[in-house]
């Protein structure tokens, strides 16, 4: 009886063998038809939205529209320095008061001070005599240069407002300087 279902088990099996290993059917593709040539759609020209265009400011709106700490900030009036002892302008201030001056002329409403100041050698009465006529001296280079003294305010700071805080030669020669500070627009 063992034989004979063992014998049935191996006819099912070869049959379904059979069965499973059968060719498929092949499929065929089936080619798309060919696209019609369909009209494309007309593209309006599409305008861009007008852009408002503020006006440019001038250089003189610009000026006008900071605080005078911007302006200050920004030191438009270049410093010049002296040598030690001296008051006289030197050579190499004359092109930076020049410069100074063109810009006054375009700005002819500014008004400013002029600061004197020293190194620390020296005593301080010394030094705000000095300093006083560092800014007097500087004041009257831009008066020849066409600047309106009725624009411009002098005043001596000494050696109480050194740039450098150092006690050697290249300290003092940093310190002793005119410098500019816009005091109205």
């Amino acid at each position: 009886m063992k034989k004979v279902l063992i014998l049935v088990l191996i006819v099912l099996l070869a049959v379904v063998l059979l069965i499973s290993c059968k060719p498929k059917a092949k499929k065929v593709a089936v080619p798309l038809p060919p696209p019609q040539a369909k009209e494309q759609p007309k593209v309006e020209k599409v305008e861009e939205p007008a852009v408002v265009k503020r006006p440019e400011l001038s250089e003189e709106e610009i000026f006008m529209s900071k605080s005078l700490e911007e302006i200050n900030r920004e030191q438009p009036l270049r410093m010049i320095h002296f040598d030690y002892d001296k008051y006289f302008i030197r050579e190499d201030a004359k092109p930076a008061l020049e410069d100074n001056a063109v810009w006054l002329k375009k700005f002819s409403t500014v008004k400013f001070l002029i600061e004197g100041h020293c190194d620390e050698r020296g005593t301080e009465d010394y030094n705000i005599a000095l300093g006083e006529r560092r800014a007097q001296s500087t004041l009257n280079y831009l008066i020849a240069l066409g600047i309106s003294p009725d624009r411009m305010k002098t005043i001596s700071y000494g050696k109480s407002q050194p740039l450098d805080f150092g006690h050697d030669e290249t300290a003092w020669q940093k310190n002793r300087r005119a410098q500019f500070t816009i005091i109205e627009k």
